[in-house]
């Protein structure tokens, strides 16, 4: 498995994704059979539409099991004692201005399969994730994205 297929995460992200592993394969996958069983209950299956969305949904939620356990089996542990805090990297926090608006955010970076923008999550594998990368408190970084260039000054890294 080469380093780019890896999910870093905190050791405190691994164990959330792993209790919320298990309670969809426990509890959840008997929510979903009991959907299952009712809908069957109603009778003819080839014209029961609650039969047919009870099937969609297991179906779903298994593939986001399967995603799930793909992974946490690609997943490596950071310990963010390691890491510096003059720079930016995976799993830091920072506070940007855009230069052009001059609106502060604050995103974390993190890894593509956790990126989630309206959390604050952003993956270092976008276009402003890779041009934050390395940057240092108040440097200004130019990010190519696809509607441009972006100018952004680093405020703080936590």
């Amino acid at each position: 498995m080469s380093v780019k297929n890896f999910v870093y995460l905190t050791r405190e992200r691994l164990l959330e994704l792993e209790k919320e592993l298990q309670e969809m394969k426990t509890n959840g996958r008997k929510t979903i059979a009991a959907k299952i069983a009712e809908a069957r209950s109603h009778g003819d299956l080839s014209e029961n539409a609650e039969y047919d969305a009870a099937k969609e949904e297991q179906g779903l939620f298994e593939l986001k099991i399967s995603k799930m356990e793909d992974v946490l089996l690609r997943a490596r542990v950071i310990d963010l004692s390691k890491m510096p805090t003059d720079e930016i990297h995976l799993l830091s926090t920072v506070k940007i201005k855009n230069l052009k608006t001059n609106k502060t955010v604050e995103y974390t970076l993190v890894s593509p399969e956790e990126a989630d923008l309206q959390d604050g999550k952003i993956s270092v594998s976008s276009p402003v994730g890779q041009g934050l990368m390395g940057a240092k408190i108040g440097e200004k970084v130019k990010v190519k994205v696809p509607a441009g260039v972006m100018e952004f000054e680093i405020i703080e890294i936590k």
